[in-house]
């Protein structure tokens, strides 16, 4: 199960982002997970609230915006519509995956004390 490995290397970053910036509390982070990223969500769910408890994350709210798999053509830059053919319309190139594979710390809010 390597969403126990992808959140507690989440809160890793996390921890240090907030630390960085002398944050007390961290309120809510926003992830985009790609549809071909393999992970599951409702694990990465459990193993976040599993993990969070001790941390500077503990009550955060996890907010997971998935990403579409999107494919194009390298050679000339055409999008390829979903569902088509792995090869380009326009010149016959080899498509490549441009979107759904990833894993995004988009954003944290966290609370920093006034200096």
């Amino acid at each position: 199960m390597h969403e126990y490995s992808i959140v507690q290397s989440l809160l890793d970053r996390v921890e240090a982002e907030a630390a960085a910036r002398g944050a007390t509390v961290v309120h809510r982070l926003r992830l985009q997970i790609g549809e071909m990223s393999g992970v599951e969500t409702a694990l990465l769910r459990s193993a976040y609230e599993t993990f969070t408890d001790r941390s500077i994350c503990a009550g955060a709210d996890l907010e997971i915006v998935p990403v579409a798999v999107r494919w194009g053509c390298p050679a000339c830059g055409t999008d390829l519509p979903s569902g088509s053919a792995l090869r380009c319309g326009d010149c016959g190139g080899p498509a490549r995956l441009t979107a759904g594979d990833e894993i995004v710390l988009e954003r944290i809010e966290m609370e920093v004390p006034d200096v």
